[in-house]
C-alpha cells in the first residue's frame, strides 16, 4: 500500500464499513458502521493485517459498547453528541509490542491534573491591529501550507502542500488565520462531519514568535461561531499529549478531556499520544 491515504466503502451481506486507511501513519480507521457487529469487526480486522496496520481504531456508539469489548478492542476516549446526538467511543486494538508501549503515560495524567487547576476566565484583548484575522480561501492556500511547514516536521496529513489543502477547502474544511504583512502566522481548521453533524477543531498552528498574544483562542472562538451558524454543535478536538500550551488552551475555551489515544498519529517529530478534547457548542 502507498503512502496516500484514502477511504473504502465495504457493503457486503450483513454489514456496512467506512474505513479511512492510513499508511503514513500505520494504522486504520473505522469512521462509520452498521450491521452485524461481529462480522464487521472481523472484517476490519482482516483489513488490518492485510494492509500491516499497527493500530485499529473504531468510532463506537454507545449501544455497541460491550460488542467491541468483548471482542478484544479497548475504549480510549470519547466525544458526546457525535452521531447527531449520540456519544462516539474511540476503541482500538493494537497490532505491535511497540505501538502499545509508552514512556510518557504518567507525565501525560500529571499535566492533564495541572491543566484542570488553571484559571478559565479568558482574558479579554486582541493582538495589535497589524494582525488581520479572516476566513483562508484557495488563494491563500500557499500561505498557508508555507506556515504548516514552518511549525510541523511532520504531520499525519498533507498540509504543507497547497492541493491538498484546497481539496479540503473544496470538500468543506473551514480555516481562519491571522495575517501579518500579507504572510499567515497562525491558524485553524474546523473538519466538519456534515451528516452527524459535528466537527473537529484540528491543524492548529502558530509562528513561536506570535505566540504571546493569544491568536489561536481566538481562531478557535472564530471558528465555533461559524460552526453555530451552522448547526454544528459537537465540536472537538485532539492535541498533542506533551503539549501543556494547545491542551491548556481547549481547557480555558470550555473543552473537557476525554481521553487519550495511545501513540496515534506521527506529529511535529514523532509518533505521539493525543489527548481528546470535547465542547458542546450549543451550551455558549
Amino acid at each position: 500500500m502507498n503512502q496516500t491515504a484514502s477511504t473504502i466503502f465495504l457493503e457486503e451481506n450483513g454489514y456496512f464499513l467506512e474505513i479511512y486507511l492510513d499508511p503514513f501513519n500505520k494504522r486504520i480507521r473505522v469512521d462509520d458502521y452498521r450491521g452485524n457487529t461481529k462480522m464487521l469487526i472481523e472484517r476490519a480486522e482482516e483489513l488490518a493485517v492485510k494492509h500491516k496496520a499497527e493500530k485499529l481504531i473504531v468510532k463506537v456508539r454507545s449501544e455497541d459498547f460491550i460488542s467491541f469489548l468483548e471482542k478484544g478492542l479497548q475504549p480510549e476516549a470519547v466525544v458526546d453528541r457525535y452521531f447527531l446526538g449520540s456519544d462516539a467511543h474511540f476503541f482500538s486494538k493494537y497490532y505491535t509490542s511497540d505501538r502499545k508501549k509508552n514512556d510518557h503515560w504518567v507525565i501525560e495524567d500529571g499535566m492533564v491534573n495541572s491543566i484542570y487547576q488553571l484559571d478559565t476566565s479568558i482574558q479579554k484583548g486582541y493582538p495589535p491591529k497589524e494582525y488581520e484575522l479572516r476566513k483562508v480561501d484557495k488563494g491563500s492556500a500557499v500561505e498557508l501550507a508555507v506556515l504548516y511547514r514552518q511549525v510541523f516536521q511532520i504531520y499525519p496529513t498533507p498540509l504543507h502542500e497547497p492541493e491538498y489543502l484546497i481539496k479540503t477547502i473544496k470538500d468543506g474544511t473551514i480555516y481562519y488565520a491571522f495575517f501579518l504583512q500579507g504572510k499567515i502566522v497562525s491558524a485553524a481548521s474546523a473538519e466538519v462531519n456534515s451528516f452527524y453533524k459535528n466537527a473537529e477543531l484540528t491543524d492548529c498552528a502558530t509562528l513561536s514568535e506570535h505566540r504571546k498574544y493569544g491568536l489561536m483562542k481566538i481562531i478557535l472562538q472564530e471558528l465555533e461561531g461559524e460552526l453555530k451558524r451552522k448547526g454544528i454543535f459537537c465540536a472537538y478536538s485532539i492535541a498533542r499529549s506533551l503539549s501543556f500550551g494547545m491542551n491548556a488552551v481547549l481547557f480555558q475555551l470550555g473543552y473537557s478531556y476525554r481521553g487519550r489515544l495511545m501513540n496515534n498519529c506521527f506529529i511535529y517529530d514523532k509518533l505521539e499520544n493525543m489527548n481528546m478534547w470535547v465542547k458542546n457548542l450549543a451550551n455558549c
